[in-house]
């Protein structure tokens, strides 16, 4: 259930109606309007009688939201969410480009990256310390050593840095040398990363898993949001099909239904979705052509 309080509604008003929620055994989340603010009922799902809430002052209605995504949905907040990472704004009128290897392999490699990525007009780095592989025995990443890499790119382009976060151990490490964290697709429905990116006040790169629904991603962001982290963006980066012609299948679909869905950001990540250099163009203009934030 969300309540939706009145226009001008006072500051004790909605403390007020907080309170209510809480002693009626519910978690509160405020999204602040321009105009209104907006409070969504997050715990069990009891039905409940939404007059219970409209009788008290200050609140305009209550409403059902039958979506299982509570605070991602447009129901708890009907504008766009503007997620801001070191002064770069993702989900506003301007298109976002984050670029930089998959992985960090040399100090030499990432700074030479940085710098050309600059020059091509990216206003963020991106860069793996820690990679999930399909295989033990592919490179697994320089792990802090890496960081401390991102952390000095950082410095000489001015660029704000974004790194995958593989395990809840690492957040404490990780946080200390970036931006933002990114969830990759292999890790979109682990529950406790998701948790712990939750408690952190880094913004969250949250990628669709290989064989995810648009629910089940939407399902993944309101695990971060639920636990205080408001910051999420989500990404679109190629879904495994039958086709064999790509290493994946982009759902340039996906980039509108969600940002009808959603209020959160939509990115595109086109060179994991097709997986060859000469697709990669046409199919980012595609993909800003169908809403994509970046």
């Amino acid at each position: 259930m969300i309540i939706v309080m009145r226009a001008g509604a006072s500051r004790e008003e909605i403390d007020n109606v907080v309170v209510r929620v809480e002693r009626d055994g519910f978690k509160a989340h405020l999204s602040a309007g321009a105009e209104r603010t907006i409070i969504g009922l997050i715990g069990d799902d009891r039905p409940l009688d939404k007059q219970l809430y409209e009788v008290l002052p200050g609140v305009e209605k209550a409403m059902a939201v039958l979506k299982p995504f509570k605070l991602a949905s447009r129901e708890f907040s009907a504008a766009d969410t503007l997620v801001t990472v070191k002064g770069v704004s993702i989900g506003g009128t301007q298109v976002v480009l984050m670029a930089g290897p998959c992985a960090v392999e040399s100090r030499g490699q990432l700074l030479e990256t940085a710098h050309a990525v600059k020059a091509a007009g990216a206003q963020m780095l991106r860069g793996g310390a820690f990679k999930p592989r399909s295989s033990p025995y592919s490179f697994q990443g320089l792990g802090e050593d890496a960081l401390k890499i991102l952390a000095e790119a950082r410095e000489q382009t001015g660029l704000p840095v974004i790194t995958e976060i593989m395990t809840p151990e690492h957040l404490p490490m990780v946080c200390d040398y970036v931006d933002m964290l990114q969830i990759g697709a292999r890790n979109m429905q682990n529950y406790e990363l998701l948790k712990g990116v939750g408690r952190t006040t880094l913004p969250v790169l949250l990628k669709r898993g290989l064989m995810a629904t648009m629910e089940e991603l939407l399902m993944s962001a309101e695990y971060i949001l639920a636990a205080g982290n408001r910051q999420v963006v989500l990404c679109e980066r190629g879904i495994r099909t039958f086709e064999k012609y790509t290493r994946n299948t982009t759902d340039i679909n996906a980039i509108p239904v969600l940002k009808h869905l959603t209020h959160l950001p939509v990115m595109l990540d086109p060179s994991h979705g097709v997986g060859a250099t000469r697709y990669v163009l046409p199919v980012a203009r595609a993909g800003i052509a169908a809403g994509a934030d970046g």
